[in-house]
């Protein structure tokens, strides 16, 4: 195996993503009280949302072991690893870690680190255009600079229906949680420098997934040569939506709806939706 894909389990791979050969997805866990949830293949959400609902405190997220990233690397020549923002986790610095120490031992395997400063749908596009290219048989050197010139123009953008586990994990420094949630007021958010931010807010989920699309359309670019990637948290129905509009006033190149795994769904929480692109 020339080349391998790896992504923390917060990069929301779909099931064909997983069956390749060549992708490897490296667990994040869950601490719900003292239930250990690992977020692999056999997270399961309605039952993650039920232990959720049912715990009184906050879930807390571990990130992979430098060791567990290592294991990753074997039997590749060229590796590349897309990591939940490292204004978010502490997951990218352990990836970094395990490459500077398992280089010392395998000093001709090439490994790059991507510091996706996003989460989920976000990784998402990442870890496909690494793929396009690769079985290209594009340099990995010219891979590394081409995807890092993407992620850098990459926009996230959410609205999610309970704001407290960010809130209380410390993830919305100057996002007003508490009165959001008392008014049913819901903030527009984006990921920018891998932290998030609010773009503004609008009374009632609809309104504010509407003004989210309208937003996408301002600071959106060449749309119609683009995909656009939305994640969802237990509301398909929340996500079509959301996707009929971006196609009907952008003409999105394409589109794909994803279910958020165990690191997605402790953050978003039931009614969530991310959209990257």
């Amino acid at each position: 195996m020339k080349f391998k894909i790896v992504g923390d389990s917060c990069t929301d791979f779909l099931p064909e993503d997983r069956a390749k050969e060549y992708t490897v997805t490296v667990p994040l866990t869950i601490e719900v009280g003292d239930d250990e949830v690992i977020d692999d293949d056999s997270f399961n959400q309605s039952d993650f949302l039920r232990k959720i609902a049912d715990y009184e405190g906050c879930p807390k997220s571990a990130c992979p072991s430098p060791e567990a990233y290592m294991k990753s690397f074997e039997d590749a020549e060229e590796v590349y690893v897309v990591t939940l923002s490292s204004g978010l986790s502490g997951s990218y610095n352990s990836a970094e870690l395990a490459k500077a120490t398992y280089l010392e031992s395998h000093p001709d395997v090439k490994i790059h680190v991507f510091d996706s400063k996003s989460a989920s749908s976000g990784q998402l596009l990442i870890a496909r255009l690494i793929e396009k290219y690769a079985l290209s048989g594009m340099a990995f050197e010219e891979i590394v600079e081409k995807v890092t010139a993407f992620r850098d123009e990459l926009h996230t953008t959410f609205v999610l229906d309970d704001l407290e586990t960010l809130r209380k994990n410390g993830r919305l420094t100057g996002v007003k949680a508490v009165v959001a949630n008392a008014l049913n007021i819901k903030p527009y958010l984006k990921v920018e420098d891998g932290t998030i931010q609010q773009i503004g807010q609008a009374r009632g989920m609809r309104k504010a997934l509407d003004k989210m699309v309208d937003y996408i359309g301002e600071v959106g670019t060449n749309l119609s040569d683009k995909v656009v990637i939305i994640s969802h948290c237990n509301c398909m129905d929340r996500a079509k939506d959301v996707e009929r509009k971006l196609l009907g006033k952008y003409g999105f190149k394409d589109s794909i709806i994803i279910d958020t795994k165990g690191i997605s769904t402790m953050y978003a929480n039931d009614g969530g939706v991310i959209v990257s692109f």
